[in-house]
């Protein structure tokens, strides 16, 4: 009971901060270009800096959006955490003109335009830092509810094979960039080889179109909050404005973090997801 009532109190707070029709307005500028600085914000949307820093701490406080910083400047970015619990609990059970619209803010948030080189999600995790690092790195865990294991020794510089759907991926630009043991971790993403792209069903349009692009990286970031929860920031970026591994990735990654987050906290992944796998949903399959 007491964990219904903390789900739904933090829900209350995603509903309060969409009802304002300037936070939303932020919201649409982030969806449009992600990644603003508090200068950018307020030049874009003509709206003073107190204004629109005010704004932001209400969808700070929502999660709807999450921030990175990057120097000395932080940069915000929509996060899709929060909408897509909503949806997972009630846009299938529902149908009322707000769940639809909180559909569409979903897919928006999701769903990565051209003008969106970045990925950012976030989300809270009753666990530690010590345990959350255990299940980004140690095979026991990756495969459990990524089906995902990597062969490194986890410093940075090092090399990385990956291993999935019993194909071993190698590359050497496959690398750790950096390694901090409970606080940060970030390595390149791995290469579509022709024997992935085969393992996938990928057509030859689209694995002609993957292989053209950059390669992308991801970095995650745990910020303890208390001996209890731990704040994961997962920022995928380098990606290629409107390319194939966006799509790919905004639509991966939300199943991936929260099977990530059902185990550290039950000790079991979720069901198995009833949905085509992301590239047959994408069309990007011979299926």
């Amino acid at each position: 009971m007491g964990s219904q009532m903390v789900a739904h109190s933090e829900l209350d707070e995603v509903f309060r901060a969409l009802a304002d029709p300037s936070r939303r307005l932020l919201l649409d500028s982030l969806n449009e270009r992600n990644g603003q600085t508090l200068r950018e914000l307020g030049s874009r949307l003509d709206m003073a800096r107190q204004s629109v820093s005010k704004h932001l701490a209400v969808l700070e406080a929502a999660n709807l959006v999450t921030t990175v910083r990057r120097g000395r400047e932080k940069h915000h970015y929509l996060n899709a955490a929060p909408i897509n619990e909503i949806a997972e609990r009630w846009i299938t059970r529902y149908e009322q003109d707000r769940v639809h619209a909180l559909a569409d803010l979903k897919r928006a948030l999701e769903d990565t335009p051209v003008e969106k080189p970045s990925f950012v999600y976030s989300t809270y995790i009753r666990t530690t830092p010590e345990r959350l690092w255990q299940a980004l790195t140690e095979p026991a865990f990756t495969k459990r509810y990524w089906s995902i294991t990597f062969d490194t020794d986890w410093q940075a510089g090092s090399a990385m094979s990956w291993h999935q759907r019993d194909l071993k991926i190698t590359d050497p630009e496959q690398v750790v960039l950096e390694s901090e043991p409970y606080r940060r971790l970030s390595y390149t993403w791995h290469t579509f080889s022709a024997e992935w792209a085969e393992s996938v069903g990928f057509t030859d349009a689209a694995h002609e179109r993957l292989t053209s692009e950059r390669r992308s990286k991801v970095s995650f970031e745990i910020e303890a909050l208390d001996p209890e929860q731990v704040r994961l920031t997962v920022l995928h970026d380098d990606l290629e404005p409107g390319g194939v591994t966006a799509a790919m990735i905004s639509q991966g990654w939300p199943r991936v973090l929260a099977n990530l987050k059902t185990l550290l906290e039950t000790g079991e992944t979720l069901p198995e997801n009833p949905e085509p796998p992301t590239p047959v949903r994408l069309g990007l399959t011979t299926a």
